[in-house]
């Protein structure tokens, strides 16, 4: 039992380590192992337009923020099964790309548990999970054994956690359906106004929304907004955000998604780099917010189906503060499945 707690302690402090080093790099250090990172930050929008030095810093300073003592012993001390973690098993790892070190949290998970992971990359994340890992081996080189990161197909797994589309993910089930599986599809993330916001509450909204060009799950992608609130009062607090117009591909994309709802004869308002559109959908396409209002008073907005099927977080009054969707804590599982409870199941197998 001593032996085990130890293991918990020594992982603990390895990415407790890492952690200082992401903020590091967030904030700029250009030496050492930050350098790295800080390295990567300026260079891979030229092979990824979408990672650029702010996306890029924005989800370094996240993680590193979630990587502290503090939080890492809090969210393990709620598994004490940790103490004695029994024989590693292999578990395969399907990273998704979107944004960057989007695959972390699953890599830290297995291998906080005593696991050894064996990760398909995303393309194009690559560089970013590839230097996290060999930074991690560096600062405990017991790891290293653990890490096995391709983008090649994965084999020998006893356990797989795969992420993709609603589409892919159809694929997933069938082709792991004999082994333990979480098996994650697309989410998407809400906000639910009811007027009493205030104009920092509403200047943060836009941080939910279009953090990382909103090509994450957690952020918003449609608004909730009580009969009678109109929209439009919403463009004057979302300006911080447009320079987003100056990024090509994303320009490309809200005036593509213009012309459409011109030709198409659409109501909409052009916010001069985002359209807000009434519709009952909750994935717009990108540089367009959903909105759909609801009656005052109204109890049950959101279902318990659609809550735990199709949505990851709700921003808002009564739930996440606003500003904070693309900053999730170390307990904040995609999908809503514990990953942690998940890979602990091992023991049961053995």
């Amino acid at each position: 039992m001593k032996t085990g707690i130890f293991f918990i302690e020594k992982r603990i402090e390895a990415f407790a380590a890492l952690g200082r080093i992401f903020r590091d790099a967030a904030a700029g250090a250009d030496t050492g192992h930050a350098g790295v990172f800080n390295d990567l930050a300026e260079s891979l929008h030229l092979s990824n337009p979408w990672f650029t030095p702010g996306n890029v810093r924005r989800s370094l300073l996240a993680l590193g923020n979630s990587l502290t003592p503090q939080k890492l012993t809090a969210w393990l001390s709620r598994y004490p099964e940790l103490a004695d973690t029994g024989t590693p098993l292999t578990i395969g790892v399907i990273m998704a790309g979107n944004i960057p070190l989007v695959g972390f949290h699953d890599m830290l998970c297995v291998l906080v548990t005593g696991n050894r992971i064996q990760a398909r990359l995303s393309t194009k994340d690559e560089p970013l999970m590839k230097a996290a890992a060999m930074t991690l081996t560096d600062i405990e080189p017991g790891f290293a054994p653990l890490i096995d990161l391709t983008t090649d197909r994965l084999r020998g797994f006893d356990m797989i956690i795969a992420t993709g589309s609603n589409n892919t993910s159809r694929y997933f089930e069938y082709y792991f359906r004999k082994v333990p599986s979480i098996i994650r599809h697309n989410r998407n993330s809400i906000a639910i106004l009811d007027g009493t916001e205030n104009n920092l509450e509403l200047e943060c909204l836009a941080d939910d929304i279009f953090s990382y060009f909103g090509l994450g799950c957690r952020n918003v992608s449609k608004l909730y907004l009580p009969e009678g609130y109109d929209p439009a009062s919403l463009v004057p607090h979302w300006k911080g955000m447009e320079t987003l117009q100056s990024h090509y591909k994303y320009n490309i994309n809200y005036d593509h998604n213009r012309a459409v709802m011109i030709v198409n004869r659409e109501k909409f308002i052009d916010g001069g780099f985002f359209l807000l559109r009434e519709s009952p959908s909750l994935t717009p396409p990108m540089g367009v917010v959903h909105y759909e209002y609801y009656p005052a008073g109204m109890s049950s907005l959101i279902s318990p189906e659609m809550k735990q099927n199709l949505l990851q977080c709700i921003a808002g009054h009564g739930h996440l503060p606003f500003g904070t969707t693309q900053q999730p804590e170390l307990w904040d599982y995609a999908d809503n499945v514990d990953t942690i409870s998940f890979l602990l199941k091992k023991n049961n197998r053995q």
